[in-house]
C-alpha cells in the first residue's frame, strides 16, 4: 500500500496532517468475526428511503438480535421551513426502518439555509439559464454566511439526537453508526438540463464536464457534496463522542461505517483490474468522507469507509453508463466457484433478453467495450474522478443503449438482478468486517463480493 503525506483541507479533528492512500486497499478475505450481540445497538445515520446498501446492513443486525434505531431528514413545508415528521409519517419510517427513529430533522447541506431574512443559495440560483450559467457569479461572502447557518443548524440537530440517543444505549453495549447521507444537488431546473447533456449528452449534445466543475454554480455543488456526503460523518463522530467514551468505559466497542465509491475492480480480460465510472461528480466528496475515517483512524477510532460497486439505483440512472461495471459480476461468480447456483443467475439472466440475443454476445459487447483505448485510458486511479471527454461519452453512452436495446423490456433489465445481487452481499462483508475492520477505507470489489453469495448460497 502506498501513502502520501498531505494537508487535509479542513483540519478535522484538529489534526494538521493525514495518510492519504494512493492505490486501493480492497477486503479480499470473507470476515467471520463477530462482536454485536442481541441488546447491542444498531444507529442507522440517515433516513431509509426504498431499498439500497443500507438494508444489507440492517438486515444482519436484525439476525444479530440488535437493537435498530434511525434518524430522519425532516421535511419541508410549503414555505421551505424544515420540520419533524408528522405521527403519521413516523409511524410509517419507523414501520419501514423495523425500528424507532429520533424524530429530529437532520437535513444535511446548506443550498436551502440563510440568515433570517436573506435569500438562500437555491433562491441565488433562480435565475440562471441554460444560456447564462457559465458566465453567472456568486456572492461567495453570502454563501458562506449560509453555508455557517447551515452546519449550525446541523450540528445542533446532532446534539439533540445524540442527547435522546444516549439514553437508548446500555453500558456495556456496543454500537453500530452507520452513515449513510449521500447528495447535495440544489433543486433548480437549469441544473437538470445540464445533467442532461454532461451524463447522457452524445455527438452536439455533449457537455464537459469540467465546465460544471470551472463554474460558480459547479463550485457551489461542490460545497454541498462535501457537506451532505462527507462532513456529516464528520459531526456525527464529534457528536458521538460523549457515547463513545461512555461504551468504552463501561466495557463496550463503538463502530462506524460509510458508504463510498471510488471505481471497483471488475474482470477485464480475465484478472480483476480497477475501473471506474467517469465522470462522478460526486468522486471529490466520496475521497473527502475517506478522509474523514482515516484521521478519526488515526486517533483510534474504528471509522470504516466501504467503497462499493456501481449498482443502479433511482439516484444513479442519471449517470448512464454507469450500470456496464455491473455485467462482469456474472463472470466472477463462475471465477469464484459459484457452482449451479451461479449458473442459476446466468439463467436468470438469459431470459430477460429479446430473442435471438444471447447473454454471450452481451458480454463481449462489454469485453470489447472495456478493452477500447478510450476506457484504458480513465482506469487512473490516482487521476481520479477525470473529467468526462466527447469520446468517452459517445461510447459509454452508446454502449448503455446498445446493451438496453437487447431486453424485451426496459422494466426488466439484466443489471436489475446484478444489482440486488451486489446488494446482497455485501451488507454481510461490511457487518462482519466492521467488528475488526483492516484499514480506514476499504474495497468491496467483484471477487470477494461473488465469494460471499456463493458462501451463501453454496
Amino acid at each position: 500500500m502506498l501513502f502520501i503525506r498531505v494537508r487535509p483541507a479542513l483540519q478535522l479533528f484538529a489534526m494538521k496532517e493525514v495518510e492519504i492512500m494512493i492505490s486501493p486497499v480492497p477486503l479480499r478475505d470473507i470476515p467471520k468475526k463477530n462482536i454485536f450481540r442481541k441488546n447491542d445497538v444498531f444507529v442507522l445515520f440517515g433516513e431509509l428511503f426504498g431499498r439500497g446498501y443500507a438494508n444489507g446492513l440492517i438486515n444482519e443486525a436484525r439476525k444479530a438480535g440488535m437493537t435498530i434505531i434511525g434518524v430522519t431528514v425532516g421535511r419541508r413545508d410549503e414555505e421551505n421551513r424544515l420540520r419533524p415528521l408528522t405521527a403519521e409519517e413516523l409511524a410509517t419510517a419507523e414501520v419501514n426502518l423495523g425500528g424507532r427513529i429520533i424524530n429530529v430533522p437532520l437535513m444535511a447541506g446548506f443550498d436551502l439555509d440563510a440568515p433570517a431574512g436573506e435569500p438562500t443559495p437555491t433562491d441565488l440560483l433562480a435565475g440562471m439559464t441554460l444560456k447564462s450559467w457559465q458566465d453567472d457569479k456568486l456572492d461567495w461572502a453570502h454563501i458562506e454566511k449560509c453555508r455557517e447557518v447551515g452546519v449550525k443548524r446541523f450540528k445542533d440537530s446532532v446534539a439533540k439526537v445524540m442527547s435522546e440517543l444516549d439514553g437508548m444505549i446500555p453500558d456495556g453495549s456496543n454500537a453500530f453508526f452507520a452513515h449513510t447521507m449521500a447528495g447535495g444537488i440544489p433543486k433548480v431546473k437549469v441544473f437538470l438540463a445540464i445533467a442532461n447533456r454532461i451524463y447522457k449528452g452524445q455527438g452536439e449534445r455533449y457537455m464537459s464536464s469540467r465546465a460544471l466543475l470551472d463554474s460558480d454554480l459547479g463550485k457551489l455543488i461542490l460545497m454541498n457534496f462535501d457537506e451532505v456526503t462527507a462532513n456529516t460523518f464528520q459531526y456525527l463522530i464529534e457528536g458521538s463522542e460523549a457515547i463513545r467514551a461512555r461504551l468504552e468505559k463501561t466495557g463496550g466497542q463503538v463502530r462506524y461505517t460509510a458508504y463510498g465509491y471510488h471505481g471497483t475492480e471488475i474482470l477485464i480480460d480475465g484478472r480483476y483490474q480497477w475501473q471506474t465510472y467517469t465522470n462522478y461528480t460526486q468522486g471529490h466528496a466520496k475521497m473527502r468522507l475517506e478522509r474523514v475515517a482515516e484521521i478519526a483512524w488515526a486517533k483510534g477510532i474504528k471509522a470504516t469507509v466501504y467503497n462499493c460497486p456501481e449498482i443502479r439505483t433511482n439516484s444513479s440512472d442519471i449517470f448512464v453508463g454507469v450500470e456496464l461495471s455491473l455485467f462482469p459480476l456474472l463472470k466472477a461468480l463462475r471465477q469464484e466457484s459459484g457452482g449451479a447456483w451461479a449458473e442459476a443467475q446466468w439463467d436468470a439472466c438469459r431470459v430477460l433478453l429479446q430473442d435471438g440475443m444471447t447473454l454471450e454476445s452481451l458480454l463481449q459487447k462489454i469485453d470489447s467495450y472495456n478493452a477500447s483505448d478510450v476506457m484504458a485510458h480513465f482506469r487512473n486511479f490516482e487521476a481520479w474522478p477525470m473529467d468526462n471527454s466527447r469520446e468517452l461519452a459517445d461510447l459509454m453512452i452508446g454502449t448503455s443503449g446498445e446493451i438496453t436495446q437487447m431486453h424485451k423490456t426496459r422494466e426488466a433489465l439484466v443489471t436489475d438482478v446484478l444489482s440486488a445481487l451486489v446488494l446482497e452481499g455485501t451488507g454481510p462483508l461490511m457487518f462482519f468486517e466492521t467488528s475488526d475492520p483492516a484499514a480506514p477505507v476499504l474495497w468491496l470489489n467483484h471477487d470477494v463480493i461473488a465469494k460471499q453469495l456463493n458462501l451463501m448460497h453454496s
